[in-house]
């Protein structure tokens, strides 16, 4: 992450609102050349959080548009896979090795990220693992490119795509570097936890006391960040993630959740016919999950910080993997 003091310095200038829309016609860049939404963006930045607009202007005349971006997010969702194709691609005894490996590297930075935020080290490591291969896939995309393109060419999502290129502007001002430095997805997502701008600004945090928050080169800063995310959002020091079922009876399929959210306890769901493996109180809050497994139905019980993994990624299939690539790891570090 290259750090430029003197752009976060010299953004903090304030140039008129008539400037900025008399500069518009001469000063875009051809990818964006009289664009009336960039100009009205740099207007509105230079207004409310006291941008220059002159270097606003420079910025965007670097921008490029990717017609590979809105391809990417234009492309027809792929059918959703089954639990039994969807856990092979991240629970692989390469993943699994190179989070053991990742884990040891950075042992007393997760040790003390557990002690301060509550959040087990091997959920930290899963949650990268499953992002980013533990850094070794956080993206190739300039997020200034990819938050233009979608701010300003993608309607379907232009909205939440120019408050997040807000948030990324202002993140770059505060920790001093070149936004056309820092690169993630092709959505803009950022570092080795994929961060969206307004995450990073909201949950990021300096982990290592450098004076800087350093998602894509520091893992340290992304160990931080993500135990300070899963705090933020609820994470319960020591409790459980969630706990296998059985049903039997009519009624019991007729308790599957909507959605993530626990909308039953454990007493209504053993009333339609499930059971625990573990002793679980009778009016904890509970997600009823059914997945497809290899040896057909699995059901679980997801307690309430399995919520809290679904709010990094709102699925259920995303927080099992997550879940089960941590006991994975647990598991294959105590053997060796």
């Amino acid at each position: 992450m290259r750090v430029v003091r003197r752009w976060a310095a010299r953004s903090a200038g304030w140039v008129s609102l008539a400037g900025i829309v008399g500069l518009a016609p001469q000063a875009w860049a051809a990818d964006y050349e009289g664009s009336p939404q960039v100009a009205e963006f740099v207007a509105e930045m230079t207004r409310d959080y006291g941008f220059a607009g002159e270097q606003l202007v420079a910025l965007f005349n670097e921008v490029e548009r990717k017609q590979s971006i809105l391809d990417a997010i234009s492309r027809p969702a792929e059918r959703v896979r089954p639990w039994k194709e969807y856990r092979p691609i991240f629970i692989t005894d390469k993943r699994i090795a190179g989070g053991v490996a990742f884990w040891r590297k950075h042992e007393e930075a997760l040790a003390r990220a557990e002690r301060e935020y509550g959040v087990p080290a091997q959920v930290i490591v899963a949650i990268i693992g499953v992002e980013t291969f533990y850094g070794g896939n956080t993206g190739s995309f300039r997020v200034m490119d990819a938050l233009s393109t979608l701010g300003f060419d993608y309607p379907p999502r232009a909205d939440f795509f120019r408050k997040e290129l807000k948030q990324f502007l202002l993140l770059a001002r505060e920790q001093q570097v070149d936004p056309l430095s820092l690169k993630g997805s092709y959505a803009g997502a950022m570092g080795l936890p994929q961060f969206m701008p307004s995450s990073f600004r909201a949950y990021a945090v300096d982990f290592d006391g450098d004076g800087h928050i350093d998602i894509w080169n520091n893992p340290v800063d992304a160990i931080g960040s993500v135990a300070s995310y899963f705090k933020r959002h609820g994470w319960a020091p020591g409790e459980q993630v969630v706990s296998a079922a059985k049903i039997s009876g009519e009624q019991a399929e007729t308790a599957i959740s909507p959605g993530l959210e626990a909308s039953t306890t454990v007493g209504e769901l053993r009333s339609l016919g499930w059971s625990s493996q573990e002793a679980l109180r009778d009016d904890l809050p509970v997600t009823a999950i059914r997945l497809e497994g290899e040896a057909g139905p699995e059901y679980w019980m997801g307690l309430p910080n399995f919520y809290v993994i679904t709010r990094y990624n709102r699925s259920a299939m995303y927080a099992m993997a997550v879940y089960q690539l941590s006991e994975a790891l647990v598991k294959a570090r105590s053997a060796k």
